[in-house]
């Protein structure tokens, strides 16, 4: 495991709840470790994916009733991580050090979370998961061989949208970044009034400048919404899953665009994400530094300034430098 003393204590996503169904146990990675996910009933556990014993995942196994069964010898684990019952032993009781190491582990908006470490927080807020207007669709997870800082930066960054997202997010003929401001305070990083072109903003068909306010609400958690009357928003989950491997998972949200087919919304994500992924995965060095002399900055970078400076100040080491 990465003994990275920050991401330990956070809360990251992991897996989809509709993947982790009741008596199937399911494989995740996190922070170069595996983990197997199962359920029995209400209960939902994340344990590290292995057996004390000889070291085989569990993930392998099956669920019986209340308990994890290993699949190599057998050896019978309860909701609690606890081994109960030893088949080559049957009679013997075994020994309080035969248990697996459990995680922290909830399920919310629709997503499965585990914290590795002791929780250092709430999982934050998501304003719209409860608002019944707006439409909510997701995406991912996609793939990036990237640290997960600098996936999370990408997504702060809209200076690029001109020319990775041309058609899309951007046009060549409309570059220019408008003067905003980046602050940083306890509930993390807050860029507002962000003014850029695009060419569809809302689906109408017509391009029109619009007004950002990006939110980093976490290490690896960032959310953005526009300020229109047909508001679309973006909360993004980055998962660590090693050090230069990395899962993004998101939430779109709209109140408007309820003819639009999912799938349709679906596809135009994954397009975007397909552009961004190959240049995040090309940006040296790969971990993101944090020593803001080691690359050149404009004023049009400030929220990664403010996420630089606040991933600084909170002692993250995993993925930076």
């Amino acid at each position: 495991m990465i003994q990275d003393p920050v991401l330990l204590n956070e809360w990251h996503v992991v897996r989809p709840a509709s993947q982790v169904p009741v008596g199937v146990p399911v494989p995740a990675r996190l922070l170069d470790e595996d983990i197997v996910l199962w359920r029995s009933g209400d209960q939902l556990m994340a344990w590290q994916d292995l057996c004390i014993h000889r070291g085989t995942k569990l993930s392998l196994g099956r669920v019986e009733g209340e308990c994890l069964i290993c699949p190599y010898h057998g050896w019978v684990y309860d909701e609690a991580g606890k081994c109960v019952k030893i088949p080559a032993h049957p009679d013997q009781v075994p020994p309080d050090k035969a248990r697996v190491q459990t995680y922290h582990v909830q399920e919310k908006y629709g997503w499965i979370w585990v914290c590795m470490g002791t929780p250092s927080h709430e999982i934050p807020p998501f304003a719209e998961w409860d608002q019944e207007e707006f439409r909510k669709i997701a995406c991912g997870p996609y793939k990036f061989k990237a640290s997960a800082p600098r996936v999370l930066e990408n997504f702060l960054d809209i200076a690029h949208f001109p020319f990775v997202h041309e058609g899309y997010l951007g046009d060549p003929d409309h570059t220019e970044i408008s003067n905003y401001e980046a602050v940083v305070d306890e509930n993390g990083v807050t860029a507002d009034d962000i003014r850029v072109w695009q060419p569809d903003p809302d689906g109408t068909g017509v391009g029109k400048h619009v007004v950002y306010t990006y939110r980093v609400l976490r290490p690896l958690l960032a959310y953005f919404v526009k300020r229109e009357a047909r508001q679309f928003s973006i909360l993004f989950a980055v998962t660590p899953v090693s050090e230069f491997e990395s899962e993004g998972w998101m939430w779109m949200n709209m109140n408007y665009g309820y003819d639009v087919p999912y799938d349709e919304m679906v596809q135009f994500q994954n397009t975007v994400a397909g552009q961004d992924i190959p240049i995040v995965e090309s940006q040296r060095p790969e971990r993101l530094p944090l020593d803001l002399q080691a690359e050149l900055h404009l004023r049009s970078d400030r929220t990664a300034i403010a996420y630089r400076k606040w991933l600084r100040e909170l002692g993250l080491t995993f993925g930076t430098a």
